[in-house]
C-alpha cells in the first residue's frame, strides 16, 4: 500500500485524573526524523514513544505532540523541611539572646518563611502511565496511517495515469522509429554519395556503411527499457511495501533512457514527443516527493 509521507492523527484517552491526547504530523524528508514534545515531567517516555514511530513509519519528518491536562486535583505531599526551620529557630534565638528583644516565635510566622515546607507529588506509577501513552500514541498513529493511506491511494493513481500517458508516447517513438532510420539512411547514403563522387567506391559499401550508422539512430532498446521500469513501478505501486526511495532510482533510470531516445533521434517529430516523455516523468518525480 502506498503512503504518503504527509499526514495528520490524534488521539484522547484518561488516566488516573489526567486526560492524555497526542497528536502525530509530519511532512515530507528524506530520512525519518522524529521529535516527541511531553510535558515537563513526562520526558521518561519520550525514548519509548520515538521507537513505537519507527514500528509505522519509515520516512517523513515526524512530530508528537503530547498534552496532559488534570482533571481533578493532584494529590501532593507536604512536608516539614526540618534543617531549614532549625536553622530559622537558632537565628531568632540568637537575636533574642544577644539583642535584648522579646523571643515571640509563632507557628503562623514560622509558615510563613520560605522554604519551611516541602511540596511533592504523590509518586507516579512510571510504568503504568508509559503503557498508557503507548496506548494513546498508539491509536494516534493508527489514525495517521490511515489518513496517509488514503493520500497514498490517490498518488498512486495519479502515478499510474502518468505511466500510461509515458507508454502511449512510447508507442509514438516506437512507431516512428522505423521511419526516422530509413529517412537517416537515406540522407547518409546520398552524403557519402556526394562526398565520393569523385572516386571510385563499391555501392554495396556504401550501402553497408549507411545501414550501420542508420543502426546508431535506432532507439529499440531504450523503448524495450523504458517500458520495462514502467511495468517495474506498477510492481513497487502494488507491492505494499514503502517505495519513495526506489522510486527515486527507478525515476533515474526512465530519465537515462528518456534522454538516450532524444540524443538519438534526429527527426523533429520524435524529439518533440521525446519532450512530452520528459514532462510526465518531470511530473512523476514530483508526485513521488510526497511517497514513503
Amino acid at each position: 500500500m502506498v503512503r504518503s509521507m504527509t499526514g495528520y492523527g490524534r488521539a484522547i484517552d484518561t488516566f488516573e485524573g489526567r486526560q492524555i491526547t497526542i497528536e502525530v504530523r509530519s511532512v515530507n524528508n528524506r530520512y525519518l526524523d522524529c521529535a516527541v514534545k511531553l510535558p515537563r515531567g513526562y520526558t521518561f517516555a519520550e525514548d519509548a514513544l520515538k521507537q513505537q514511530v519507527k514500528q509505522f513509519v519509515t520516512r517523513g519528518k515526524v512530530d508528537v505532540f503530547v498534552t496532559i491536562n488534570t482533571l481533578q486535583s493532584e494529590d501532593v505531599v507536604v512536608t516539614l523541611n526540618k534543617p531549614v526551620l532549625e536553622g530559622y529557630l537558632a537565628a531568632m534565638q540568637e537575636i533574642a539572646d544577644h539583642y535584648d528583644v522579646r523571643n515571640d516565635i509563632s507557628v503562623n510566622s514560622l509558615s510563613r518563611l520560605p522554604e519551611v515546607f516541602l511540596l511533592s507529588k504523590a509518586e507516579e506509577d512510571e510504568d503504568a502511565l508509559l503503557q498508557v501513552l503507548l496506548a494513546v500514541e498508539k491509536s494516534a498513529l493508527e489514525s495517521y496511517n490511515a489518513m496517509r493511506s488514503t493520500e497514498g491511494a490517490a498518488l498512486a493513481r495519479d502515478l499510474r495515469s502518468k505511466a500510461e500517458n509515458i507508454l502511449a508516447l512510447v508507442a509514438q517513438v516506437e512507431q516512428r522509429s522505423p521511419v526516422t532510420v530509413a529517412l537517416y539512411r537515406e540522407r547518409l547514403e546520398a552524403k557519402m554519395r556526394e562526398v565520393l563522387e569523385s572516386t571510385t567506391i563499391d555501392e554495396g559499401r556504401i550501402l553497408t556503411e549507411a545501414a550501420i550508422f542508420a543502426d546508431k539512430v535506432a532507439v529499440d532498446e531504450e523503448t524495450v527499457r523504458l517500458r520495462s521500469h514502467l511495468a517495474q513501478l506498477e510492481t513497487m505501486l502494488e507491492s505494499g511495501e514503502p517505495i519513495g526511495r526506489k522510486l527515486d532510482f527507478l525515476m533515474q533510470e526512465m530519465n537515462r533512457e528518456a534522454n538516450t531516445i532524444g540524443s538519438k533521434g534526429n527527426d523533429l517529430e520524435q524529439a518533440r514527443t521525446v519532450v512530452e516523455i520528459k514532462a510526465e516523468l518531470e511530473k512523476i518525480r514530483e508526485q513521488m516527493q510526497n511517497i514513503e
